[in-house]
């Protein structure tokens, strides 16, 4: 007989890594404006700004932990850069989106579309605007 261990390790291995496949995404277009001009992806979700990010410089202040709970809005390598939406390399190789120079995040906290948790979070975290 088999251990169970073993039987379980191949689905349990696809869980982990699909389950990265679902955080962060690529996005196929720029982010749209949802409701109060507040930019959401393609599912609704809002999305943020983080104050410690320098506007135009291509960089994300975000990585690690940090990325963990603020998973970045990632880019495909076919999409293109669009009126004040742009893409920058993140430094482990990652694109991602950016609004007016901004770096575009997630936050892990947000359940459903329309949640904004993440608003004001430690008054360096906003959700982004049009």
């Amino acid at each position: 007989m088999k251990p169970m261990k073993k039987r379980l390790f191949l689905p349990a291995l696809l869980l982990v890594a699909g389950g990265g496949l679902f955080s962060a995404g690529a996005y196929a277009a720029p982010p749209t404006a949802g409701s109060n001009g507040m930019l959401v992806d393609h599912a609704g979700m809002t999305l943020y700004t983080f104050d410690k990010d320098v506007a135009t410089s291509g960089k994300s202040a975000c990585a690690g932990p940090c990325a963990a709970n603020w998973p970045p809005l990632t880019a495909d390598k076919s999409d293109k850069a669009s009126g004040d939406f742009s893409i920058i390399t993140r430094e482990d190789g990652t694109r991602q989106w950016a609004h007016k120079g901004q770096p575009l995040y997630l936050y892990k906290s947000d359940q459903k579309p329309g949640d904004k948790t993440g608003d004001k979070f430690r008054d360096i975290w906003h959700a982004a605007k049009r």
